[in-house]
């Protein structure tokens, strides 16, 4: 967990709940938590992964290229 990116989790949003639990999900991958735009970022090797962002009606996970990765099923 990195501390800059703790104040993002305190604030009072209807998707605290989920944040806190995608932020769970995330580290387990063991990426690096970041603060970047405002949002948690998810690196690995420097490079941007994943991004934690809250919308009106759902919160998400928003992949970086994330058309380029490669469904394995």
């Amino acid at each position: 967990m990195n501390l800059n990116a703790d104040w993002f989790f305190k604030q009072t949003s209807k998707w605290k709940e989920e944040y806190s639990a995608l932020r769970m999900l995330i580290l387990d991958c063991g990426l690096k938590e970041e603060l970047k735009w405002g949002c948690p970022c998810y690196t690995f090797e420097k490079q941007n992964i994943v991004l934690i962002h809250g919308f009106k009606n759902y919160c998400a996970l928003l992949f970086m290229q994330g058309a380029l990765l490669k469904d394995q099923t």
